[in-house]
């Protein structure tokens, strides 16, 4: 029995404790906006709506290493380990660290940031071919399976952001609050609400965000 996944935090995130069963290489699908907190989300096959919102120190490293332009971080790989000595608010909390990332000829060491003028040489490895299908091959039938599920959802997840993606057009063009309303209350939008509530939470953050956003605008030209 693999003791691992019943130790899973539930959440709506990749947390460090998820990795205590060792570390796991993720192949990216996507890279949205997060939140305030977590300005970045990092989807993964078989994230199951549980992306990796990856700290200011680790977005620093997978810049330098990919680059800026996030869009093109789809189809690269890396491994995301759990480092216990992470502290937030003065206690060990741990915190995810990437060790290897594809692209890499050699170890990559980075200067990084630790506190006001002090840095920490950080360095992430190569990641290789071999590690991806040594990872791939531990899998088991049963575990196969419930990956043919995840990935379905994850599939769900990518269709539900499209059709976030349109609806927030659809909402920034609305010229007053019966448009408005008219997106808001269709039964696709309530649907389209509902699934990314429990699936996506930086989809429902941003859909929610646009609806008060132009709400405000167009109650101001109203009575302007």
């Amino acid at each position: 029995m693999d003791m691992s996944k019943t130790i899973i935090a539930k959440s709506d995130q990749l947390n460090a404790d998820d990795l205590l069963g060792g570390p796991r290489t993720v192949e990216i699908e996507r890279v949205t906006e997060g939140n305030a907190d977590q300005p970045v989300a990092v989807l993964y096959k078989g994230c199951n709506g549980k992306p990796y919102y990856p700290c200011k120190s680790m977005r620093r490293v997978m810049v330098h290493v990919w680059g800026s332009d996030g869009h093109s971080y789809a189809g690269k790989a890396m491994t995301l380990f759990r480092e216990p000595n992470v502290k937030f608010g003065g206690i060990m909390v741990g915190g995810i660290r990437i060790s290897h990332m594809s692209g890499l000829q050699k170890d990559m060491p980075i200067a990084l940031q630790v506190t006001r003028g002090s840095k920490k040489l950080y360095t992430v490895k190569p990641l290789q071919a071999t590690q991806t299908e040594k990872s791939q091959s531990k899998a088991a039938p049963a575990e196969n399976e419930t990956k043919q599920v995840v990935d379905g959802l994850a599939e769900q997840v990518r269709s539900a952001q499209e059709a976030a993606e349109r609806a927030i057009n659809a909402m920034n063009a609305a010229s007053d609050m019966k448009a408005l309303e008219r997106i808001n209350m269709s039964n696709r939008y309530k649907e389209l609400i509902e699934f990314v509530e429990k699936h996506d939470k930086a989809t429902f953050s941003a859909l929610t965000k646009c609806a008060t956003d132009n709400a405000q605008r167009i109650s101001e030209a109203e009575f302007a």
